[in-house]
């Protein structure tokens, strides 16, 4: 049993990059924090929610890390065994690449409390902002999610499998992967076959191209799209591509 005397940990999440989209839970955590550890692709807009709390950043970036895993393990545990109400900041949902079971499964070793707050994940909320449907009756059934990459680098064993299906497929972090990815398609798709790539999405910086797997590739390097993004391969692309001719800024189509 958790230790009343000890702290918590509050693994919250932090929706997709739009600060607006923090859930009301995620705010009252926040707001009553101590400490709060946060990663990368938060909205550090969100920190200003709490001005007292401590902030330790513990983000990673493409060849960075601020922390390894096993120090922010340490790190929540040591913050909450001097009692103190410890947030885990994380971007989109929690639960969703968010390496959240290893911290969980740490800090029970020490009896600490712990609690999950969900969040928007980015690969709904993205979705949803540019109205992307990942399911549409009698067209795609099912959503597939994976990574782009995984610990050794390569792109995930699931995704020559999604490839195959009629789901919405969505590809988080895998711009460095892209050709591999988009080939893996091409196997089982034709060259048409919608692809939408959205970087930095829900935010003012967000970048967005809506091509096919003919010249996805092409249309990335032209516009200097980079991660974090997600790749959104489906049926469910080729429904948006009216409403992106209508818009401006950081938009393209082709």
């Amino acid at each position: 049993m958790p230790n009343s005397s000890l702290g918590s940990i509050q693994l919250v999440g932090a929706g997709p990059g739009d600060p607006d989209l923090l859930t009301i839970k995620g705010l009252k955590a926040i707001q009553n924090a101590e400490v709060i550890l946060y990663d990368a692709l938060i909205n550090p807009k969100l920190l200003d929610h709490n001005p007292i709390a401590q902030k330790v950043f513990v983000g990673k970036r493409r060849g960075f890390a601020q922390k390894t895993q096993e120090e922010i393990n340490a790190l929540l545990v040591s913050y909450a065994l001097d009692g103190k109400k410890v947030v885990r900041l994380k971007g989109g949902d929690p639960m969703v690449f968010g390496r959240a079971a290893e911290e969980l499964s740490y800090a029970s070793l020490f009896n600490i409390k712990t609690h999950v707050i969900p969040g928007i994940s980015s690969y709904t909320g993205i979705a949803a902002q540019h109205q992307i449907p990942l399911t549409r009756r009698g067209a795609n059934e099912s959503i597939w999610i994976t990574t782009g990459h995984t610990q050794d680098g390569e792109i995930s064993k699931d995704i020559p499998l999604a490839a195959q299906t009629n789901a919405t497929v969505i590809v988080l972090m895998g711009m460095r992967n892209l050709v591999k990815i988009r080939n893996e398609f091409l196997k089982h798709k034709p060259t048409n076959y919608p692809v939408a790539i959205i970087q930095n999405g829900t935010t003012k910086n967000e970048k967005v191209i809506v091509g096919t797997l003919e010249n996805i590739v092409h249309q990335q390097k032209e516009h200097n799209i980079d991660n974090p993004a997600n790749i959104i391969f489906g049926a469910g692309v080729a429904d948006t591509v009216t409403q992106y001719k209508n818009l401006k800024s950081k938009i393209w189509v082709n």
